[in-house]
């Protein structure tokens, strides 16, 4: 009998296939490394994980504001973190070490997963060494520090903080217009910013509502705004909340949450603090939403983290914002956003309030470098989702393989660019026209 011709297609059909992982497009690849980095992310809360309760504040007033509040490091570890560090730690590092294997240490959409994986383990960190100095220096490493300089000219986010401040401390805002009176209540604010909201994002896709458990009067979620229930509001509170929270805070959120591949863009790690909160503060000042008395509390903050950065108390900038004219208890929980997380005697803040001036400059750069280096088609991808400035020429340049989405929620000065890049270029050209002219001084008659 002969033998079978093992060379024979029947022969070769019939030969048993050992199993392997199927192939993998670079698009599934990064997208599953996403999603695993944003579930990673979930249970990091970083400030509910350094807020204080709000008894600290009526004992603070109660004793006349003459010691410091009793918060100490053994206070923070009786706040759960709701995971256990160690093995987050592990999870990010692996996620991490998987980037640079699938897609390679050079891919740069890989670098920026890398780079954000890198920065959860640093909040960790930071969150673990709660009330003592070393918070206070991871949180430099993550948000930046008053002494950082941004821009062209080579100052520091602090020097930009006191001009501004020399400047708005001489404005008297009833020379600008009427002043508008708070007299909204929350109930009925709720209903007017539910209806500017539903005419920019279309019915049910953003809510807002009541919430008693908030300190601020507002605050912003990936697809609410929550207004604290007793406070009152202006039509122009109204009209800053539409703008700061709705068109860039939520807007980045759900844009972020509709990419299919770059799944990370729905969550900000700190990196992204300083853009996304400056595009917020920017998008006031474009739409004349924004006010020298808005402006001025914004530009404190800064101020105050500087001080703390230099050493104050938090007894010294709790005085300090109340020479500024603030109420106590505006003045208690503007203090207690520097010092939270920190230690209370100076020198070790928490710096996230710097990203407001920070970030005001860099998009102010980006948009003006966008325009002047005839690139527009950049701007939009500001609105992509929780972006860095520094990666949006990356996922720009890979959106035509559909890597990344475009935005579908654009405020309308970003999808007709007209007006603003005329704007950026008037204000460019007298900016460069004025340097080194003398002031005009203005006299009364």
């Amino acid at each position: 009998m002969s033998k079978p011709d093992r060379s024979s297609p029947r022969a070769t059909e019939s030969a048993p296939r050992e199993p392997k992982a199927p192939w993998r497009s670079y698009k599934e690849k990064l997208a599953v490394l996403a999603q695993r980095l944003v579930d990673a992310q979930r249970p990091i809360r970083v400030l509910n994980s350094i807020k204080w309760p709000a008894e600290v504040m009526s004992g603070f007033l109660q004793d006349g504001g003459r010691e410091l509040p009793k918060v100490r490091a053994d206070d923070y570890r009786k706040i759960p973190l709701g995971f256990e560090p160690r093995e987050k730690l592990d999870e990010l590092l692996d996620i991490e070490h998987d980037v640079d294997r699938q897609l390679g240490s050079r891919d740069a959409m890989g670098r920026i997963l890398s780079d954000s994986a890198r920065e959860y383990a640093e909040v960790i960190e930071m969150l673990v060494a709660r009330g003592t100095p070393r918070f206070a220096e991871l949180s430099r490493r993550l948000y930046g520090s008053a002494r950082d300089v941004v821009g062209d000219e080579g100052r520091s986010v602090a020097e930009l903080a006191r001009e501004m401040y020399e400047l708005l401390t001489n404005l008297d805002e009833t020379d600008l217009g009427p002043r508008p009176e708070r007299n909204i209540p929350a109930s009925a604010a709720v209903d007017r910013l539910n209806t500017r909201l539903v005419a920019y994002f279309g019915d049910g896709t953003v809510r807002v509502r009541l919430d008693d458990g908030i300190v601020a009067d507002a605050a912003a979620g990936s697809d609410y705004i929550k207004l604290r229930d007793g406070a009152l509001f202006s039509e122009r509170d109204i009209q800053v909340l539409e703008v700061h929270e709705g068109w860039a805070h939520v807007a980045t959120s759900l844009n972020g949450q509709r990419q299919p591949v770059a799944r990370w863009l729905a969550k900000g790690p700190p990196r992204t603090a300083a853009t996304q909160e400056g595009l917020a503060a920017l998008l006031e000042v474009l739409t004349l939403s924004s006010h020298p008395s808005r402006a001025r509390r914004l530009n404190d903050r800064v101020l105050a983290v500087d001080k703390a950065e230099d050493g104050a108390s938090f007894l010294d900038v709790f005085e300090w914002f109340r020479t500024e004219g603030y109420d106590e208890e505006t003045c208690f929980w503007n203090t207690q956003r520097v010092f939270r997380g920190g230690t209370l005697g100076g020198g070790s803040p928490f710096t996230k309030d710097i990203v407001y001036t920070k970030g005001i400059v860099e998009n102010y750069d980006f948009l003006r470098s966008s325009i002047a280096s005839a690139r527009p088609a950049l701007i939009p991808w500001l609105f992509a989702g929780k972006v860095h400035l520094d990666d949006i020429p990356v996922l720009a340049e890979r959106a035509h393989e559909g890597v990344v989405q475009p935005p579908k929620y654009l405020p309308p000065m970003f999808r007709d660019m007209n007006g603003i890049a005329i704007w950026l270029g008037i204000s460019t050209f007298w900016g460069r026209l004025v340097v080194g002219s003398p002031k005009r001084t203005l006299t009364s008659p």
